[in-house]
């Protein structure tokens, strides 16, 4: 991980993509008033999102369990669904 000031991110902006992108870099762009930013690859963002939604589904099949296992579940007849159609 590389911290770097704005005006240096700024003057070197392409090296500093390179890093995030060729080496999986993160970098911390520092900025007043702890107004801070990341710079990092698409692919590395996109791992992030996907474990973000997984650990939400996750979390939402525990909800689920939990309330079929304090008994708050219902129980449905299937539709029957015609294979003609």
């Amino acid at each position: 991980m590389l911290a770097v000031n704005y005006s240096t991110i700024r003057n070197n902006l392409k090296a500093y993509c390179d890093e995030a992108t060729d080496n999986n870099e993160t970098v911390i762009v520092t900025r007043k008033d702890e107004k801070n930013v990341v710079l990092l690859s698409l692919e590395k963002y996109n791992q992030m999102m996907k474990a973000a939604r997984n650990a939400e589904y996750l979390a939402m099949l525990d909800r689920g369990i939990a309330q079929l296992s304090a008994g708050k579940g219902q129980q449905h007849e299937l539709i029957e669904v015609d294979d003609s159609e």
